[in-house]
């Protein structure tokens, strides 16, 4: 797994004459904070110091390293031939936002950060809704943080605009696969449009009311939509990828305040799952 990120990752420090600690260490730091759901200040001395790791962190957050190392994983499995792009599914889930993601004071605008900081008060509490979609291994292809009570279908778009995988010659990058699969949330009209302008098969069941209303029209309601019950069996992929993520506790539980930060440790946790053998 090291082998396949370390070239990827920055071999200067962008402050003069300083040194980068080893990349190695720190990546762990970050991993076991967020694998455990553990406070910064609780980091065991084996992995260096705290402060160390979380100025690591926010650095490379803000200046869009981990981002970049996500894909240049991606790219090199695509080269090597790991990267299937018959089938891409989307979906979406909610996070609990413990009291410790709560309460922060907007005291100046902060780069890449939404003014809500991901987070929507729902009957169950604060909550961060996360959206991705996922190849037909498992693996994030791309990841949207919202508040808890965003819908799904508005992020359809963003969410397959980000899938964006360079390839290894010349030539735009890859962003779209041969079918996509999603479930009811996401049939609507405009969906579909989007996917029929991009040559993109969708398989996405519609739902029981949409299908009174066009059988209500008669001839004026048109012909059902195209659906493989057949293909729409790997749609799991999606909740696969999002069982993996929420295997980290925190990531299953969000304690960051900054929506940013949430992100790039969800980022993090793709980049391991891109570089497993």
């Amino acid at each position: 797994m090291w082998a396949r990120v370390e070239p990827h990752l920055p071999d200067r420090s962008p402050q003069r004459g300083g040194r980068w600690a080893d990349h190695r260490e720190v990546i762990e730091a970050i991993a076991w904070k967020y694998r455990t759901g553990s406070p910064w200040r609780d980091l065991p001395d084996e992995l260096g110091s705290w402060k160390g790791a979380y100025s690591r962190f926010r650095r490379w957050t803000l200046d869009g390293t981990w981002q970049n190392v996500l894909t240049a994983v991606q790219a090199d499995a695509d080269a090597a031939g790991e990267l299937d792009w018959l089938v891409t599914a989307v979906d979406s889930t909610v996070v609990r936002a413990h009291q410790h993601a709560a309460g922060l004071r907007p005291k100046r605008p902060r780069r890449r950060e939404p003014a809500d900081h991901g987070l929507g008060r729902s009957r169950g509490g604060l909550t961060t809704k996360l959206h991705l979609a996922a190849d037909s291994c498992c693996r994030p292809m791309s990841l949207v943080v919202t508040a808890g009570q965003a819908g799904d279908a508005p992020q359809f778009e963003t969410v397959m605009n980000a899938i964006r995988v360079p390839r290894q010659g010349s030539g735009r990058p890859r962003q779209r696969p041969r079918r996509v699969l999603g479930d009811k949330a996401y049939s609507s009209r405009a969906i579909r449009s989007w996917l029929r302008r991009r040559g993109i098969r969708a398989t996405i069941p519609q739902p029981c009311d949409q299908q009174e209303h066009r059988l209500r029209r008669g001839s004026h309601g048109g012909r059902p939509p195209a659906f493989d019950p057949v293909a729409y069996r790997q749609r799991n992929i999606a909740e696969r990828c999002i069982n993996r993520l929420k295997q980290w506790r925190g990531l299953a539980m969000r304690t960051d305040k900054l929506a940013v930060h949430y992100q790039a440790a969800l980022t993090l946790a793709g980049i391991l799952l891109w570089a497993k053998p």
